[in-house]
């Protein structure tokens, strides 16, 4: 087999492991979400040995032990918080432009060097 299908103890992998069955989960969701296990995946360390789908243990960052099925090897980072929305992508130049545009208009306005400028 491929090392992409394959760990070893100290390998940098990937587990998913189911957090609720379907039965367990809060009421009030759609029901094609609530009738899916909740689902988490988890990166760490190996602590032994396996083959994509076989359950393993790992050792996560922060020392957490966690136990699931391999579901990657050497798994990268991909998430994304998306397109950002049009309406909030210019608050922070706006709001720079207005407070100094209100320090220019207003003399003797003194700055607080306590407040994180």
């Amino acid at each position: 087999m491929p090392d992409a299908f394959r760990c070893s103890a100290g390998d940098w992998v990937e587990v998913e492991y189911v957090l609720l069955q379907p039965a367990e989960r809060a009421s009030g969701l759609p029901a094609d979400t609530a009738a899916q296990p909740l689902r988490a995946w988890v990166k760490g360390f190996a602590l032994a040995g396996g083959m994509i789908g076989d359950e393993v243990e790992i050792e996560t960052m922060t020392g957490r032990k966690v136990r699931g099925r391999l579901s990657a090897v050497s798994p990268g980072y991909s998430h994304t918080f998306g397109t950002p929305l049009p309406e909030i992508v210019g608050i922070g130049r706006d709001l720079r432009a207005r407070v100094a545009a209100y320090r220019a208009a207003t003399p003797g306005v003194r700055v607080d060097p306590e407040a994180g400028e």
